[in-house]
């Protein structure tokens, strides 16, 4: 973003000398907010349009086969955006930014403010089986960044706008503004201090606000509680929690394994085709698969459970509990497929929506089979829907807090906050015995790029190479003599010294320990020469090697000081002690409240 005429330069000026750096945070975090709202609202708005112009006619009792289509082109369309007018990868938008703030410095390209609401708009609209809430987060984190990046701000407050735009995407399409804070808090693993807390709560509210102005004051999937919690249920929450815990990992080992088997098709027109008849036949025989699923949420919520067969194979026996319970475990089992071929075959969604849809269908699932048999007391279908729904999100994002308010605020069902608790808790436990690792960091995690979960690995992606490299140390070269060499130290403060070749090539290094033996013993003066006892280092810094790998290299020698070397010519050397300082001070920056 480059920006040198007269009036932005004279703008940039004016705010530095009239308004102090914190209040135009928290400026800058209201503009965020607002942006990261309009966002959600034609997110949702063009997704819905879609929807309806394409399915509002169809014949409820009768299967439809154009269910067989509209994803195939939903997909193919956004393969052909992405692919030859976005040219970029804007898959994946949650991991996107944890990479962002780890390796890019909190930096999202300003493509990335738009080019994922068109692209899940029509992947979304034309039924794939995908969430909006991915992309977004990952517009709302783009547009923090460039809002922040528009304005000069510093990598710290880049972060924190980042941060506050993924609050907006949460807070927005949910009405969720606690939720919205708690997922920036748990999944982004943004610090929350003094600093940070008013920008990224002004930008939740505003962006909640915007939406509950634009689209009324109810709860997204808001229902009238008509079952008060019962002590006398909280075992068979616990139950429940250990079988959301498991349907936690059976989604994310699944999803990683269905995404690994369609990156072996190196071909995009393989993945197009499979990806898209995958999907296309599972949605003809699981219509509740087309979309976000979120129709199949409020036909729970509204006690109308037998019209989630509409348009399906399953509608005239709906009443049946065998035919419908096997309805519902095959839409349990094939939603992570779906959600797989969606993007594995070109389109772009998160899988937010798909654990808030698996998560209900499995509590609902779990209450309906109970009152059924008569093993336990009466338990409300919707009741221990909304508690799957929290168990399920908390277990597959390893965020349980954010898994209980989102719940709570999405319903309206605060009166479920210990069951929330208490599912959310035990789901979470479950799943990190057997993954320690969310659907969203483990991509990160196993090509060692999970920076953002790791404090000490986070500070040091914020030191800079040039900081600390030292280049006051005296160069030597091999055919120097001792004497040479002694005329060197004694002019010298420092005990290492480089030594290169007459096109600065990096040779080795001498170090005054070494030679202290010789030093004082001016017969060798003029027989030996630096080349007989200079030594190779235990290794060599390349520029551009990441503070991590550094310290790792000083790890393993077990040196405090090693050369840095571009293209084998010396540049300078880098000592222990001179990053530990640096660490301390960026990180007492970052800490400052």
């Amino acid at each position: 973003m480059r920006l040198n005429t007269d009036w932005y330069l004279k703008m940039i000026l004016w705010r530095e000398r009239h308004i102090t750096e914190k209040n135009f945070i928290l400026i800058l975090s209201f503009i965020t907010g607002l942006l990261g709202a309009g966002a959600s609202l034609l997110l949702k708005f063009i997704i819905h349009g879609i929807q309806g112009l394409l399915t509002d006619h169809f014949d409820m009792e009768q299967a439809n086969y154009l269910y067989l289509l509209y994803p195939v082109i939903g997909i193919f369309l956004t393969g052909l955006y992405v692919r030859y007018i976005v040219k970029d990868d804007i898959s994946h938008g949650v991991t996107r930014i944890l990479y962002a703030i780890s390796q890019r410095k909190s930096r999202l390209k300003p493509h990335n403010m738009y080019t994922s609401v068109v692209a899940s708009s029509v992947t979304i609209g034309f039924g794939g089986s995908v969430g909006a809430e991915a992309p977004i987060v990952y517009t709302g984190a783009a547009i923090g960044s460039n809002v922040g990046r528009f304005f000069k701000m510093d990598q710290r407050t880049l972060m924190l706008l980042l941060g506050c735009g993924a609050t907006a995407g949460i807070a927005g399409i949910f009405k969720a503004p606690i939720a919205g804070l708690l997922f920036t808090i748990e999944v982004l693993m943004l610090d929350l201090t003094a600093f940070s807390i008013m920008p990224l709560l002004i930008s939740a509210v505003t962006a909640a606000s915007i939406a509950y102005i634009f689209s009324g004051p109810m709860a997204q999937f808001s229902f009238e509680q008509t079952d008060p919690f019962l002590a006398e249920r909280i075992p068979y929450v616990i139950l429940l929690g250990v079988i959301c815990g498991f349907t936690s990992l059976y989604f994310t080992r699944c999803m990683f394994w269905a995404e690994d088997f369609l990156k072996k098709l190196n071909n995009p027109w393989k993945k197009f085709i499979l990806g898209s008849i995958v999907l296309s036949i599972l949605i003809f025989i699981l219509p509740p698969l087309y979309g976000e699923g979120y129709s199949a949420i409020l036909d729970i919520y509204s006690g109308n459970y037998d019209h989630m067969t509409v348009n399906s194979f399953f509608y005239e026996r709906r009443e049946n509990f065998w035919v419908f319970s096997s309805f519902i475990i095959l839409i349990i089992l094939s939603k992570v497929f779906a959600t797989a071929a969606t993007n594995g075959g070109g389109g772009v969604g998160g899988t937010f929506a798909p654990s808030l849809f698996l998560g209900n269908l499995a509590g609902f699932l779990f209450a309906y089979a109970m009152n059924h048999f008569g093993y336990a007391p009466f338990l409300p279908e919707k009741n221990f829907a909304v508690i799957g729904m929290a168990a399920v999100m908390s277990g597959v994002m390893h965020a349980p807090l954010m898994g209980i308010f989102l719940s709570a605020e999405l319903t309206g069902g605060f009166d479920l906050f210990l069951p929330l608790m208490i599912a959310s808790t035990i789901s979470y436990g479950t799943i990190r015995i057997f993954e320690p690792y969310s659907i969203y960091t483990r991509r990160l995690a196993k090509k060692g790029e999970l920076i953002t979960h790791h404090k000490d690995k986070a500070v040091l992606t914020l030191l800079k190479m040039d900081n600390v490299i030292e280049k006051d140390l005296q160069i030597v070269h091999p055919d120097m003599t001792l004497g040479d060499m002694i005329k060197v130290i004694s002019s010298s403060e420092r005990n290492i010294f480089p030594v290169t070749d007459d096109n600065n090539k990096f040779l080795g290094v001498v170090l005054l320990n070494d030679i202290r033996n010789i030093m004082f013993q001016p017969r060798l003066y003029s027989k030996m020469k630096v080349k007989q006892f200079m030594i190779s280092p235990p290794a060599k810094i390349e520029i551009g090697m990441p503070m991590e790998k550094v310290m790792n290299l000083f790890d393993d020698t077990n040196a405090w000081n090693l050369p840095v070397v571009e293209n084998g010519q010396y540049i300078g050397f880098v000592s222990k002690a001179k990053i530990f300082n640096s660490y301390r001070k960026v990180l007492k920056h970052f800490s400052e409240e």
